[in-house]
């Protein structure tokens, strides 16, 4: 999608400090970080938000365990992480496009927000 920010990372159109690459999914350093470790991890195929997710159960599911992987890889497994996924405005999703927020490196209070 042209106008989507998160499309345009991907494509190369706008700059992000890159974490993680495969053919499904892309993480990079999220530029508002509300942790120490603060990465998003989005889906290249450009889906609205994770209740547009039906039929795409798999591609959610390693949405998920791509933010696990990236958790152990960053270092931020022993004392613990958050994964969030928002939906909706008033839900906290500022971008229209399926991502998963991971944080850590520091206590997370709750509730969240």
């Amino acid at each position: 999608m042209r106008d989507c920010i998160f499309c345009r990372i991907v494509a190369g159109e706008i700059p992000s400090d890159e974490v993680y690459e495969d053919e499904c999914y892309y993480a990079f350093r999220d530029i508002n970080p509300k942790a120490p470790v603060h990465i998003l991890v989005i889906t290249k195929e450009h889906i609205g938000g994770v209740a547009e997710m039906e039929g795409h159960e798999e591609l959610l599911g390693g949405l998920v365990t791509t933010g696990v992987k990236l958790a152990e890889e960053l270092g931020i497994t022993d004392a613990g992480y958050r994964m969030v996924i928002n939906q909706g405005a008033d839900g906290g999703q500022s971008v229209p496009h399926v991502h998963l927020h991971v944080l850590g490196g520091r206590p997370l209070s709750w509730p969240p927000g």
